[in-house]
């Protein structure tokens, strides 16, 4: 159903995203997305810099709920937006996960966009942000242009769980941006572990998901009995299948 289903679109608006037509490309990105959604997905838009700026819903609400009024009124608020400031992405994380603490949604997916490097946040300050999303959503990174460091995204993008990649030509974004929002929305059990159990005495060197993508989940674990962890996997679409290496 819609309404299981709660989705976030984070894009960079720092002042490096004004060269070319990253920005514009964005936009364009931002507002495919929104237009995507499924009637009835709760859904908010932010828009990054230094900090990070709820760009819609703006009435009090955490969430706006796809439907014309709110689809108009968050493009609206899209293509207002202007290139300007600095890069915190550990700041737009902490916005994406307070609102998504107000949401029962068991599917919780975000869209992270941006040009860059978190230049105006220490390492650590990112990595706990990224630390406190674990588990409570889903999100795939997306890297615009050739100046964006890639271990860092990758970094929150395996976390979180969901997929990394680079957009090299900005005319790229608006389609990548749909197809984002069709799996999102194709993931038919929002929240699978995997369990675990291991036989007293052995040790646990290794686990990880070797296909479709290669994730090392080896240090996710969860004790979940004496001898049992439960490994966190996301969301899962029918059919699927994935493949694990357990050492």
């Amino acid at each position: 159903h819609a309404n299981d289903r709660a989705e976030v679109i984070i894009f960079d608006t720092s002042g490096s995203m004004g060269a070319g037509r990253k920005m514009q490309a964005a936009k364009e990105a931002a507002a495919a997305a929104v237009d995507s959604l499924d009637d009835g997905v709760a859904f908010a838009v932010i828009a990054g810099d230094h900090e990070a700026k709820l760009l819609w819903p703006q009435d009090g609400r955490s969430f706006a709920v796809a439907d014309a009024g709110d689809r108009a009124s968050a493009k609206a608020a899209i293509a207002r937006a202007e290139p300007a400031g600095g890069t915190a992405i550990g700041t737009w994380l902490d916005l994406a996960r307070q609102l998504f603490q107000t949401t029962a949604a068991p599917a919780r997916h975000a869209i992270l966009l941006t040009d860059g490097r978190n230049e105006h946040q220490q390492p650590h300050e990112l990595a706990a942000a990224v630390s406190a999303c674990r588990g409570l959503f889903q999100c795939d990174c997306r890297g615009v242009g050739v100046d964006w460091e890639v271990e860092e995204m990758r970094g929150i993008a395996t976390a979180l769980l969901g997929t990394v990649d680079i957009v090299a030509d900005p005319a790229d974004l608006a389609a990548d941006f749909r197809a984002m929002i069709s799996s999102s929305q194709s993931r038919a059990l929002p929240d699978v572990h995997l369990r675990l159990w291991a036989p007293q005495g052995a040790v646990l060197e290794s686990l990880r998901q070797v296909a479709p993508e290669v994730l090392d989940l080896t240090d996710t674990g969860v004790a979940s009995g004496p001898l049992a962890k439960d490994f966190l996997l996301g969301g899962w679409a029918p059919g699927e299948s994935r493949d694990y290496h357990l050492r």
